[in-house]
This record gives C-alpha cells, structure tokens and sequence, in this order.
C-alpha cells in the first residue's frame, strides 16, 4: 500500500514551492508560477485501477430527469470530438496542445437532462478520488471526457479508459478513471480540496490553495 501521509505531503510541498526566474513567463500561454514540459509527467497517489473495457460503466445521476449508465460501446456512439488544449498542474508544471478525443461533458449530461436546481457536481473516479466543479465549469464547451490523447489510447497511468479533462482548471480537477458524475444542488468538496486545495483552480489567477 502506498504511503498515503508522505503522498499527499509531497504533492502539496510541490504546488507551494515558489516559481522559478526565467521559467514562470517563458510562454504567455503559460500560468505564471509553472514551468513548460514537453513529457507529459505522470502524478497519482501511488492507486491505478486497472479497468477493463468489459467492466468500464459512466454513471449519471443525481438531480437528473433520466439517470443513466454508459457502457464502452454506447460511450463511443456517442459524437466523438477531437480538442486540442493545454493542461496544468498544480505541481508547477504545464503541458502546451495536448490533443483530446472523446465525447463534450455536456453532451453525455444532457442525455441525463440535469433539473433545475443543479449547481454542481461531484466527480467520481474508480479508485475513491472525488473531487468538484461548478456545473457551469462542466459545461464549458473544451471540457472532454477522454479516451484518447495525442493519438493513442488513454494509458491506465494517464487514467484511462476514461478521464475528464478540464482544461481551463489545474489538473487535479481532472479526475482520472472517472465512474460517475453526480449532479447536486450543494457542493461537494473533494480529496484535495477537503486537504487545502482551492475550490475553483483557476491556473491564471493562481487558485492553488484557500485562504480560508
């Protein structure tokens, strides 16, 4: 088992250490405090489930008119679109056009038909990770749900078979093997977000951590 207590501890020591001169503005697509990778690095606590395409099922539920549960083939019926984006992490690294494939969050929600009410959701990955996102935030139109990336299928280390990606947030909102999108009138706190993490994550407003 990994060692939960030094995991999240080096994560978090990463995010706070302070940007590096020459590094932080080396691009203007580039959030100050990060440092432009070409590598596409790997950060998890140390679990990745390994899901097979036979077992893999997205749920949708909540306060849904029609709650429902995708498997892989009526997952991939479903109009697959190509997006390029950025990725950062809150790590203090960013990745420049990463190319997406996979079906737009809100298509996938809107066969859900959210009510009313909805403000949220809670994020759901198939190793306990939870965290959350406005629904606004959900339904941009670069959010993806992905099987794909930069022309090969989604690694299990990178959370495949599936991940959210959600570009205009710090990575960690990203959830990795996701399982299930929980529509809610309430927020939800999430793993690192319960740990000190800012609720929102904008890169470009530097959102790493509360003030609260």
């Amino acid at each position: 088992m990994p060692d939960w207590k030094k995991l999240i501890a080096g994560k978090i020591s990463l995010a706070r250490r302070g940007s590096r001169p020459g590094k932080q503005n080396a691009n203007e697509r580039v959030p100050v405090g990060q440092t432009l990778v070409t590598d596409f690095p790997v950060l998890d606590l140390g679990v990745r489930p390994e899901i097979t395409l036979e077992h893999w099922k997205l749920r949708v539920y909540g306060l849904v008119e029609n709650e429902i549960s995708l498997d892989w083939d009526a997952f991939l019926k479903l109009p697959q679109v190509e997006d390029i984006s950025d990725f950062h992490c809150v790590t203090r690294w960013s990745q420049l056009d990463l190319n997406w494939e996979g079906v737009r969050a809100r298509d996938i929600l809107a066969l859900a038909k959210p009510l009313p009410d909805v403000r949220f959701v809670a994020l759901h990955s198939y190793d306990g990770y939870i965290t959350n996102l406005s629904l606004e935030a959900l339904l941009d139109d670069d959010v993806i749900v992905a099987h794909r990336v930069l022309g090969a299928p989604l690694s299990r280390a990178h959370g495949g078979p599936v991940r959210l990606v959600v570009p205009k947030r710090y990575a960690w909102k990203s959830a990795k093997w996701l399982k299930a999108i929980e529509l809610r009138a309430d927020d939800r706190p999430g793993f690192w977000e319960e740990r000190g993490y800012h609720n929102e994550a904008d890169p470009w407003k530097e959102e790493r951590f509360s003030r609260n």
